[in-house]
């Protein structure tokens, strides 16, 4: 069963284990998880911040 995820509005701040989990409810395995994590990063669509300073992830 597929849990129904909210959107994260910008006042709303999740910590990376929050995505990992979140991710990883609708991957088939921890490699899907792994490289979907990766393109969300890479793409710029999940963004950090460090004490209201936004930090850009790299990924290798």
């Amino acid at each position: 069963m597929k849990k129904n995820l909210k959107k994260a509005t910008r006042a709303s701040s999740y910590s990376l284990g929050d995505l990992i989990m979140a991710v990883s409810s609708y991957s088939k395995n921890n490699r899907e998880t792994v490289a979907a994590v990766a393109d969300l990063l890479e793409s710029g669509q999940v963004r950090f911040s460090s004490h209201g300073r936004k930090v850009r992830a790299r990924v290798y």
